[in-house]
């Protein structure tokens, strides 16, 4: 017992300084970084986002079987309007995606998808898809989808479409599991690397706040009602299961 307890803080002092650079970077923003799965992967708390809402960001194994390996999460409580759902996927990513939930549909003995798949695999068969897109690089790397198209475009056009090209640039790359999505308010992120590097990690904090940025304005468009129905959601970042869709 006590040598597995000596291995573990072995493993968890190499790894905190592998990623000292991504701490120091938290810390300077008033964030704190944390080694967790026994030192396989981090937690970093930061502080509340421009949204006025606190931000975590996850990097350890995967919590999707879409997912290979490791993956860095972000969860972005934005407190956004609960019924504004819009999500955007790596192109590859979505048609894997779309196939496997066709299949679901399609199998003479599932009536319906299960309750254990994950909110954006369902999305792709729930919501409508957004094709004209301004940003010849975003259309053709990207899938975006949500609860209506014209508040899709809203969100989508402008700064936040100018920051997804650039990061599709040299980072969510083609073939490279990428999510965001908004629901329940919040902003999350989910996307396959083996490796947390610093520029990467700012890379994605960045986007997430250009993303909220963006989700605020058609969250107040949105103002303290929706026309639009609400995908029933529970999934979180730590990968816990829908519950049944109460309306079937």
């Amino acid at each position: 017992m006590v040598i597995k307890q000596l291995q573990h803080w072995f493993v968890a002092r190499a790894n905190a300084a592998r990623w000292k650079p991504i701490a120091d970077w938290a810390e300077s923003l008033g964030g704190q970084l944390r080694v967790v799965n026994e030192g396989q992967g981090f937690i970093l708390d930061m502080p509340p986002g421009r949204a006025g809402g606190a931000v975590r960001i996850e990097w350890g194994p995967s919590q999707r079987a879409y997912i290979p390996g490791h993956e860095l999460r972000i969860r972005y409580e934005a407190r956004l309007h609960g019924d504004l759902q819009m999500m955007v996927i790596e192109q590859q990513l979505m048609e894997q995606l779309e196939g496997a939930v066709f299949e679901a549909y399609t199998d003479t003995l599932r009536t319906r998808v299960d309750t254990d798949t994950p909110e954006e695999m369902r999305w792709l068969v729930m919501f409508p898809k957004l094709t004209q897109i301004s940003s010849k690089i975003v259309r053709a790397q990207f899938g975006v989808l949500g609860i209506a198209r014209e508040l899709l475009h809203v969100w989508i056009e402008g700064r936040f479409s100018e920051a997804l090209a650039r990061v599709s640039q040299d980072l969510v790359t083609p073939g490279r599991p990428f999510v965001l999505m908004s629901m329940r308010g919040n902003l999350y992120l989910r996307m396959a690397m083996e490796e947390p590097r610093l520029n990467d990690v700012q890379s994605l904090f960045k986007l997430c706040e250009i993303a909220v940025e963006a989700a605020e304005r058609v969250s107040q468009a949105l103002g303290d009602s929706s026309p639009w129905p609400s995908v029933p959601s529970s999934t979180t970042m730590h990968g816990s299961l829908p519950e049944p869709d109460s309306s079937q």
